[in-house]
C-alpha cells in the first residue's frame, strides 16, 4: 500500500491501494494499476486504413471522441476504439476510501479539550469538528469512511454513532463508517498507541485486506479538525498520475519539524524526493481551528452568513440580546442577559421548570445564562452553570490564564468557560 498524507497546512490527500496490478497493466496511458486500462483489437482493414490515413484527426472528429469504424463486409476485421482511450482520467468514488484521523492530545485547544477528542468539539451550534469532513466525504460520493481515535474518544463514539446511524435515515449505499480506535496488536509497533498521524494508518494497513476492502483502490486522509468545504473529486490525483496528492493552501512561512511518525513532519519531506507527489492548491475558504483563537474566529465567521447570529434547536430565550454570537442546542438564557461575540456550546440535557426552581432557592445556579448577566469575547462550553449578575469581558486584556478552580481559563485573550463549571451569582471576570 503507498499511504498518502496530510501536511501541516494541508486539508486533504489522496493516494493509491496497490495490491500487486489492479488494472490491466498493458496500457502507457493508464499506467500501471490504475483502474481498467483500455483494451484495442489490432486488426486491420485495408481499406479502412487508406480511408483513416487520407483524414485528419479520424476523418473530421474531434480528438477525444470514441467511435467505431464499420465495413460492408462482415467477415473483414476492424479496429474498434473502447471508451475511455481518450477520455478524462478520473477516480471512481466507490473506489476511494477516506481514513478521518481522530487527533491526539489536542494540546492547543485545552481546555476544550480536556475530555474530549478535538474532532468531538462542538462548533456552529449545533455540530462538531468531525462532522466537516464527514460532510465533504457524503458529497463528494465517498461512502466508504474510516475514523481512527484514541484520545478521550468516548464523546467523539457517541456522536458518531448518534449521527451516522444506519436507522436514522442515512443511506451509505454499499458504503460504511467504521471507526478504529488505538488497540493493541502483534508485535513490537503494535504493543504502543499511535505514535503520530502516519503511525496511525500504518498500525491499521491489515484493514485492508479485509475482502469487504477488496475494492478499493484509492485512500483519502483527513484531518479532523479544519474548518472548509471541498469536493474532494476535484483533486485530480488520478488524472496527473501521482504517486501522492497534498491539498494545500499558501503560506507565508515553512513549519519546523521533524517529529517523529508524522505526515506533515516526516512523511511528506521524504515522499517528495522519492515519489510523484502533486500539489492540489486550494484557493477557497479553508480555516485551520488549532488554536482557541482560531476555533473561536472561525466560529463567530459563520454568524455573518445568518444575520450575525446563529441558535440552535431547543433553546429556551427569554427577552434577551445575542449579537455575533453562538447559541448551541438545549442553551437557556434569562430576562435581561447579554450575549456578544460568544460562542456558547449548549448542553447535553434540559432542566426542567421545577429543577430551575429549585436550584434558585437553593442558592445553587441552573445550567445556561442567568439574569442581567453580560458576556463578551467568550467560549461557554457544555453544561456551564452561569449565573445571574455575571460580568464576563476581561476589561484588564489579560492574555493567559489558568483558572480552573475557578472554573475558567483565559486563551489568546479569550475567557473559555469548562465544561460542567459553575460560575457564581455577581462573579466578574
Amino acid at each position: 500500500m503507498d499511504v498518502c498524507c496530510v501536511g501541516s497546512m494541508a486539508n486533504a490527500c489522496f493516494s493509491q491501494v496497490k495490491r500487486g496490478s489492479v488494472g490491466c497493466g498493458e496500457s502507457g496511458i493508464w499506467g500501471d494499476g490504475i483502474g481498467n486500462g483500455p483494451k484495442t483489437t489490432k486488426v486491420w482493414d485495408s481499406k479502412v486504413a487508406k480511408s483513416l490515413k487520407s483524414r485528419s484527426s479520424f476523418g473530421g472528429r474531434k480528438t477525444g471522441v470514441a467511435f467505431s469504424v464499420l465495413t460492408s463486409d462482415v467477415n473483414q476485421e476492424t479496429m474498434v476504439f473502447h471508451a475511455p482511450m481518450f477520455g478524462k482520467r478520473t477516480a471512481d468514488p466507490k473506489s476511494v476510501a477516506s481514513i478521518i484521523l481522530g487527533g491526539g492530545a489536542g494540546t492547543q485547544l485545552v481546555p476544550l479539550t480536556s475530555t474530549r477528542a478535538t474532532p468531538a468539539v462542538p462548533i456552529g451550534g449545533c455540530y462538531r469538528l468531525i462532522d466537516i469532513p464527514m460532510s465533504n466525504c457524503i458529497n463528494s460520493g465517498i461512502n466508504k469512511i474510516f475514523i481512527m481515535t484514541q484520545f478521550n474518544s468516548a464523546s467523539l463514539n457517541r456522536h458518531i454513532s448518534r449521527t451516522y446511524n444506519f436507522g436514522n435515515g442515512i443511506n451509505f449505499g454499499d458504503g460504511f463508517v467504521e471507526v478504529l480506535a488505538a488497540t493493541q496488536t502483534p508485535g513490537e509497533a503494535g504493543m504502543n498507541w499511535f505514535q503520530g498521524t502516519a503511525d496511525a494508518v500504518r498500525q491499521f494497513t491489515w484493514v485492508f485486506e479485509d475482502n469487504k476492502n477488496k475494492n478499493i483502490e484509492h485512500i483519502l486522509i483527513l484531518s479532523g479538525d479544519q474548518l472548509y468545504r471541498m469536493d474532494y473529486m476535484d483533486l485530480k490525483h488520478v488524472d496527473t498520475g501521482a504517486d501522492m496528492t497534498v491539498s494545500c493552501v499558501p503560506v507565508g512561512h515553512r513549519w519546523n519539524y521533524p517529529k517523529s511518525n508524522d505526515f506533515g513532519s516526516e512523511i511528506l519531506p521524504s515522499a517528495v524526493e522519492e515519489h510523484n507527489v502533486q500539489a492540489y492548491v486550494f484557493s477557497d475558504y479553508w480555516e485551520d481551528i488549532g488554536t482557541i483563537r482560531s476555533f473561536f474566529d472561525a466560529n463567530l465567521a459563520l454568524t455573518e452568513q445568518v444575520v450575525d447570529a446563529i441558535i440552535s434547536h431547543g433553546c429556551f430565550l427569554r427577552e434577551c440580546s445575542v449579537e455575533r454570537s453562538i447559541v448551541g442546542v438545549r442553551s437557556r438564557l434569562d430576562f435581561g442577559a447579554e450575549l456578544k461575540d460568544t460562542m456558547m456550546m449548549g448542553a447535553d440535557i434540559y432542566e426542567t421548570e421545577a429543577e430551575i426552581a429549585s436550584h434558585l432557592a437553593n442558592d445553587r445556579v441552573p445550567i445556561g445564562v442567568g439574569q442581567n448577566t453580560k458576556i463578551r469575547s467568550c467560549v461557554i462550553d457544555m453544561n456551564a452553570r452561569i449565573g445571574k449578575n455575571v460580568v464576563i469581558a476581561n476589561k484588564d486584556g489579560v492574555q493567559e490564564a489558568d483558572r480552573a478552580s475557578e472554573g475558567f481559563y483565559i486563551r489568546s485573550g479569550i475567557v473559555v468557560i469548562l465544561k460542567n463549571a459553575t460560575i457564581k451569582d455577581g462573579t466578574v471576570i
